[in-house]
């Protein structure tokens, strides 16, 4: 008896068991009412938009799959989304619904898409949830067009050609007006200070390049801080030693010393060997340039481009000598070490600038002037916009927006 009534419990465990399962697995799901694709606005022609309304039977453990194809009468083989039902809301409609940009040249490849432009695409859209499946009734489809102008980044235009408008107007104005205040800048103040000290002393000016070439941005600025130094040493007659690691960078070096010295006035005393090339790599250029540091002990130390490693082993050296030193980099890793032990350093942008504030030239005084307005333009929008959003005012963020 016994026995028997353990059957029975079992047996009802099992039959009810079988039925949750059963019914977990044949849950009902509805299909999405619409289903809608179109050309994705101010794109280049390669993908599709689509958007459907959620499904009342949504949930963690559901999916959405889309499949596409060319024509409409094969089979939709080609899967293109896959997402959780729960996921990718369209933007400022409250969860309603779903949104998905597909990239036709993803799965369709870029030739077959451009050799037949302005075709359309078929989509269908299946809700799964296991091996329960249930597809929705639209087929959707749409052409993909190429669009000439993306009015999404309409401020990013506007606002480039106000600031094109501001340099020109400032270059101008720097024509009419040569004494254009500038933002001090103190490691370029000192470089009057740090070649006069040299000169009383009579000792040596020694200017390290970094150890890029010519393609880098900060070897360019590089050269240009050294045509002004060498005008304002030939001026001074002072000797001038300029260690070069890279052999196209001697070359440019030499010739910009030789023109700043004509000049100046002074074509005779310039001395092609004070311009040469150190070494070839890294740390056996430091090692010659730190020997000629503690040999000849120059009076004023210029550390100007990238630097690597090699930066602290040089700036360390200078500094036991009793130098000025003065550097400029935009290798950020390096600045606390050129900050630590150089008496002026030049930050990042600063190298940059060191030609339009050494010189003087309209062209480079406006361009940098823009720049300077422009950042205080920016910074006030920040603190602008930084109040105003506390307040639950966005407004001013759509003006900066990429797009």
């Amino acid at each position: 008896m016994h026995k028997l009534f353990s059957t029975i419990i079992l047996t009802i465990l099992i039959l009810l068991y079988t039925s949750v399962i059963f019914a977990v697995e044949r849950k009902t799901l509805i299909p999405p009412s619409d289903f809608q694709a179109f050309d994705t606005p101010n794109d280049n022609g390669k993908s599709i938009s689509l958007r459907w309304p959620v499904s009342p039977s949504e949930s963690a453990d559901i999916e959405y799959v889309v499949y596409a194809s060319r024509y409409k009468s094969v089979p939709f083989d080609t899967e293109v989304l896959r997402i959780s039902s729960t996921t990718m809301y369209e933007e400022n409609s409250d969860s309603n619904f779903h949104y998905a940009e597909i990239n036709l040249e993803k799965f369709f490849g870029e030739k077959d898409i451009d050799k037949e432009k302005n075709k359309n695409y078929f989509f269908k859209l299946v809700l799964m949830s296991g091996k329960n499946t249930v597809v929705a009734e639209t087929i959707a489809s749409a052409s993909p067009k190429g669009n000439w102008f993306n009015w999404l980044k309409l401020n990013n235009f506007i606002i480039m050609i106000l600031f094109c408008g501001l340099v020109l107007y400032l270059i101008e104005h720097a024509k009419k007006n040569p004494n254009l205040y500038l933002r001090k800048i103190s490691g370029l103040d000192a470089i009057e200070e740090a070649l006069g000290r040299a000169t009383e002393m009579g000792k040596p000016a020694l200017f390290v390049h970094g150890l890029n070439g010519m393609g880098s941005i900060s070897t360019i600025a590089a050269v240009n801080i050294l045509g002004r130094i060498a005008k304002r040493v030939a001026e001074y007659d002072t000797e001038l030693k300029v260690a070069n690691i890279d052999p196209i960078v001697l070359l440019v070096s030499q010739e910009v010393v030789k023109e700043s010295y004509l000049e100046a006035g002074r074509p005779d005393a310039y001395v092609e060997d004070n311009i040469f090339l150190a070494a070839s790599e890294q740390f056996p250029y430091v090692a010659a340039v730190s020997g000629i540091m503690m040999r000849e002990r120059p009076a004023a130390n210029f550390y100007m481009g990238y630097f690597y490693a090699e930066s602290l082993i040089l700036a360390e050296t200078g500094a036991n000598t009793g130098a000025i030193q003065i550097a400029a980099t935009d290798s950020y890793t390096q600045l606390p070490f050129f900050i630590t032990t150089c008496d002026y350093t030049l930050m990042g942008e600063e190298l940059y600038a060191a030609s339009a504030y050494l010189s003087r030239e309209p062209l480079l005084l406006g361009s940098l002037r823009a720049q300077d307005v422009g950042k205080g333009i920016l910074i006030a929008a920040l603190v602008i916009g930084t109040i105003l959003t506390t307040f639950g005012i966005g407004f001013i963020s759509y003006i900066f927006m990429a797009g």
